[in-house]
């Protein structure tokens, strides 16, 4: 089973190395692949070195499932290319999330509808992740009206540029090389990445049209507010949720809590919740805070966590490959 991972020395990228190891994914070659100026650079897995190639070198070496975290324009160019050399491509970036006819996966959710013909696969956004896995089975039993969602995001999520500009901050050094154009260190920014034509950031309708896509239902009504703050570790989502038919906020956890990738930590008497630093180096989708809002009918509050390198990202993705290999779709 040869595996290449694209973006193999970025924050990602060095995080699927790590995820595939920790998984015990059967890589029986591994082909880390990188940029032109990163050629020749080692890599180290399982304990063994591996040199960077370049993406043609990679197609030539045929590759059975490619991993690709290396943004979106190198997506559109190479994803095509190794898909059409026969490699499985699992993307992510935002390049082919919202192409018609590209699964876009959350292999708890919507795996089943993977076909042995979809060359390209589509990870979701870090942020999309976490909310859909903790609320498909609110949907699936109750059906979902709306949600108003705001996000509190870790630096992580815009890369290594980012943590080192927090860091810097923090430490009262010079930041030569900026990620943000404000100051992230005792701050909060509420914009993450570019603003649109509907004063909505590019971010914000991620979670509007991947979640309909995931959920398969283009009437769920959405509104996002994504918000960048100092932390590392994972993103934060405050959840507010309409359904269709109504409920006790008992079958609400009752459903979090027996989907897969779930884990409750909800405890008000005891100061309970879940926090990044919960989220932390795990594949949880935290949930807590979960409260019917008394403002209105047949809608309830809740708190979600996870680490958006790893289910947000990673994980998400060696899962899908996982699936792939268990059902015999390569």
């Amino acid at each position: 089973m040869k595996i290449a991972v694209v973006g193999a020395t970025g924050l990602v990228g060095t995080k699927m190395l790590e995820i595939l190891e920790e998984r015990g994914f059967p890589v029986s070659t591994l082909i880390p692949v990188a940029s032109e100026k990163s050629k020749g650079k080692s890599i180290f897995y399982k304990n063994k070195e591996y040199k960077v190639v370049t993406a043609s070198e990679a197609i030539a070496m045929q590759p059975a499932i490619a991993l690709f975290s290396a943004g979106g324009d190198t997506s559109l160019e190479w994803a095509p290319k190794f898909a059409e050399a026969g490699c499985t491509v699992i993307d992510n970036s935002s390049a082919w999330r919202m192409k018609e006819g590209i699964p876009l996966v959350v292999p708890e959710i919507n795996a089943s509808s993977l076909k042995p013909s979809d060359k390209i696969i589509a990870n979701p956004n870090c942020s999309t992740i976490q909310m859909v896995l903790a609320l498909a089975p609110i949907h699936k039993q109750l059906g979902i009206k709306r949600i108003v969602v705001s996000t509190y995001q870790s630096v992580t999520g815009t890369g290594v540029k980012a943590v080192n500009q927090l860091m810097n901050e923090r430490n009262g050094l010079a930041v030569e090389d900026k990620a943000y154009a404000h100051t992230i260190d005792l701050n909060v920014i509420p914009q993450i990445d570019v603003f649109l034509d509907n004063d909505y950031t590019k971010e914000e309708m991620k979670m509007v049209n991947e979640t309909r896509k995931i959920l398969n239902d283009q009437n769920i009504q959405i509104t996002s507010t994504t918000v960048r703050i100092p932390v590392m570790g994972g993103h934060s989502e405050s959840v507010n949720v309409e359904t269709l038919q109504s409920f006790e906020i008992g079958q609400i956890k009752s459903l979090m809590e027996n989907q897969a990738g779930v884990k409750i930590k909800d405890n008000p008497a005891k100061q309970e919740y879940p926090m990044p630093i919960d989220a932390h180096n795990n594949d949880w989708v935290w949930v807590g805070r979960i409260r019917k809002d008394f403002s209105q009918a047949n809608t309830f509050n809740a708190w979600i966590v996870s680490d958006n390198l790893r289910k947000g990202a990673a994980t998400n993705a060696v899962q899908i490959a996982e699936f792939l290999i268990q059902n015999n779709l390569i």
